[in-house]
């Protein structure tokens, strides 16, 4: 599929004006409609609380809104919004909740900043450095046959 630039260059090419005339009147349109700065999709991620999972419930009762929709709207990702709408996380304040827990969790894993290697675990033997099997000698075995150590 040709892009809008060689579209143009095929109609200049052709020395087709007044098809070039239509398309300056078109992107003349389409700059004025365009604000200069674009607004950002979300402009700060909210923090989940109760208010804001009721607020979700209520947009979601009241409006054929989608979940992306909402998510837009009140400033947090689609996922919360699903997990509002069909688990009912977040309605309750409570600090022991399974939500209200992994979250501490996660924000608890920020800050203390890239995990260091973890102790007490052995490294696995990489396949190319283990040791390679004795051969016993052959005279001791008896049969001529060789045998690993």
């Amino acid at each position: 599929m040709a892009t809008l630039k060689e579209f143009e260059n095929a109609l200049r090419e052709q020395g087709m004006q007044m098809a070039l005339a239509i398309l300056e009147t078109l992107k003349a349109r389409d700059r004025a409609k365009r604000s200069a700065v674009a607004p950002a999709r979300r402009l700060t991620g909210q923090k989940m609380t109760p208010d804001l999972a009721r607020r979700i419930l209520e947009m979601h009762g009241a409006t054929k809104m989608t979940q992306q929709e909402i998510a837009f709207k009140v400033g947090v990702n689609q996922g919360r919004v699903n997990e509002v709408i069909k688990h009912g996380k977040w309605l309750d304040g409570d600090p022991e909740s399974v939500e209200a827990r992994s979250r501490d969790r996660a924000v608890a894993r920020i800050k203390a900043g890239p995990k260091a290697t973890a102790t007490g675990r052995r490294a696995k033997p990489r396949v190319d450095k283990l040791p390679l099997p004795r051969l016993a000698d052959t005279a001791r075995s008896g049969n001529g046959q060789l045998t690993f150590l």
